[in-house]
């Protein structure tokens, strides 16, 4: 039981080390892409991380049903 909870912590362990030193820096240090300035990578970056928060507040507001207009009226009926 010990041994296969030490192997299992080991290989989580492994596993954050290759993440961290291996896949984090090839894919997140940089912005740009081949004929692109970092200036204009990093507005590409915010533009997308933008979009994709709009689309999820709208998504949200679909699922909360306050997407639409009410239709109730502001007069009184008698």
């Amino acid at each position: 039981m010990v041994k296969s909870i030490s192997f299992f912590v080991f290989k989580v362990i492994l596993t954050v080390i290759v993440f961290v030193f291996v896949l984090l820096p090839c894919g997140c240090s940089s912005y740009e892409q081949m004929g692109e300035t970092a200036a204009e990578g990093r507005r590409r970056h915010q533009r997308n991380l933008r979009i994709n928060q709009q689309q999820l507040m709208a998504d949200l507001d679909m699922f909360w049903l306050i997407d639409k207009p009410s239709k109730l009226t502001d007069k009184r009926i008698p």
